[in-house]
């Protein structure tokens, strides 16, 4: 990243697709997670401010000027009311350990509230140790059994965070 520029979330657009996929298969083989049972295989990943331009869904981006760092999203988890699902939420390397998640998370917590949902619920793996502990810092808590149908089997943590109270929305760090 280059000194000066100030990184900015803001919504998808069509112009950042082609980016934001790089982005995110990158994350995808830096973690092992270029196979199926995970976002790898989702026909989206090529076209995804047209799957994020729905009802019930949303997803930013992180820019730095004109470049994108990655991004994270919410949509309707199937199968389960009230209930949206955190979505494709990578970052570059470059933009680890800057605030960008803490940034995409608290923003997104608030719009899926302001959207209705009563429930966030997000997987990962155990080795994206450094998420993990981003969603446990805004009061996510760890199951023993994935929800609703996410078409992703590889996955194996998975977290769940009432957006309901006055409390719903706080970081805890």
């Amino acid at each position: 990243m280059s000194e000066g520029l100030v990184i900015k979330l803001r919504p998808l657009h069509p112009s950042d697709d082609i980016a934001l996929a790089k982005v995110i298969r990158s994350a995808l083989v830096e973690f092992g997670a270029d196979r199926p049972g995970f976002a790898w295989q989702d026909p989206e990943l090529d076209a995804m401010s047209k799957t994020y331009d729905a009802p019930g869904c949303l997803y930013f981006v992180a820019v730095e000027g004109t470049n994108v760092l990655g991004g994270a999203g919410i949509g309707p988890l199937r199968g389960v009311e009230a209930t949206c699902e955190l979505q494709k939420m990578y970052l570059a390397p470059s933009a680890r350990g800057k605030g960008v998640g803490w940034r995409l998370m608290g923003s997104l917590l608030e719009q899926a509230r302001v959207m209705g949902y009563r429930w966030m619920y997000l997987e990962t793996l155990s080795g994206m140790v450094a998420a993990q502990q981003l969603y446990r810092a805004w009061g996510f808590l760890q199951m023993e059994h994935p929800l609703g149908q996410t078409g992703h089997g590889g996955c194996d943590c998975w977290f769940l965070k009432s957006l309901q109270g006055a409390g719903g929305l706080e970081r805890r760090d």
